[in-house]
């Protein structure tokens, strides 16, 4: 009996490697942190950044699924990626991965800056050396992938004059704290799926889910009071302030929500959803204020 053959791998399947929504979410906070530090006009600069933080992203991406492919096929929401069906090779992958990686820090040394290369090698080592181990060994993995995920803003910052000012740094807190709730919300929708391959997170550990839900409100509000600071330092208007009250009571009645509900469930996809609306919202009244207003 003949052993079925494997069809050539597709376009579609590479892109789908490089995990594309989660990799424009990388690019475009690299592009708020840049817009927001108030760059001259450079183009170049722009199209640059935009390629190196593709490249970064899409290489974690790619190197992230070779190393949890064992995982990957083990699990419902992730058995159908391209290394567990085997429309990539692990090795095509291990090499794709890497090599857009390595063409990344290029691009941004030579192009965009040193700091920014060096936020951008430190994305790389947190998410892959730190983060990807971690989730099979620590609670923490989602508090040290969220790290991993607030370097973009940096790398876009640093990029305008090579340095980091105080609201580089708040962006990087904003990102930072917006990624646990949105994480929590995702880790306790598929906790089935993770405790099925042993991952120690939190909503794994949580099975009644209240410790989930507070740290979520916790981080959510911490977010929030985060998120006013840069009109009290005067780097933003008190219009952006209105925006960030606005979608930070939207953002805490949903994790709050998510406390109080029995449907526990159906409460941490609304915070999911409402998390995925917050974060544009919040950022692009921070960078629209940032580019019409005169504070400093």
């Amino acid at each position: 009996m003949t052993e079925a053959v494997q069809p050539p791998a597709r376009f579609a399947d590479y892109v789908e490697l490089t995990k594309p929504r989660l990799s424009l979410l990388s690019v475009l906070t690299a592009l708020v942190g840049y817009f927001a530090a108030r760059p001259g006009h450079d183009p170049a600069k722009v199209a640059f950044l935009a390629l190196g933080s593709s490249l970064a992203a899409g290489g974690v991406a790619a190197l992230n699924q070779w190393s949890e492919s064992d995982t990957d096929a083990r699990m419902h929401r992730t058995a159908q990626r391209p290394i567990p069906t085997g429309r990539i090779p692990g090795g095509s992958a291990y090499v794709l991965g890497w090599g857009m990686s390595f063409v990344a820090l290029i691009v941004i040394f030579t192009q965009v800056g040193r700091l920014s290369a060096l936020f951008t090698l430190l994305t790389i080592a947190a998410y892959l050396g730190w983060y990807t181990p971690a989730k099979r060994t620590s609670r923490w993995s989602t508090e040290i992938g969220a790290i991993a995920g607030a370097f973009p803003p940096l790398i876009g910052w640093s990029a305008v004059d090579g340095s980091v000012s105080a609201l580089g740094w708040i962006l990087f807190g904003i990102l930072f704290l917006w990624q646990i709730p949105h994480f929590m919300a995702i880790a306790w929708t598929y906790r089935r799926d993770y405790s099925a391959v042993h991952f120690p997170m939190l909503p794994v550990r949580d099975e009644s889910g209240r410790k989930v839900a507070a740290w979520s409100f916790t981080a959510t509000l911490a977010l929030v009071i985060l998120s006013f600071l840069p009109v009290v330092l005067r780097l933003d208007s008190p219009w952006y302030g209105a925006a960030a009250a606005v979608a930070g009571a939207g953002f805490l009645w949903r994790a709050a929500g998510f406390i109080r509900s029995r449907q526990r469930d159906a409460s941490a996809r609304r915070l999911f959803h409402f998390s995925l609306a917050y974060l544009p919202v919040l950022l692009g009244a921070l960078v629209a204020d940032r580019l019409l207003s005169h504070l400093p």
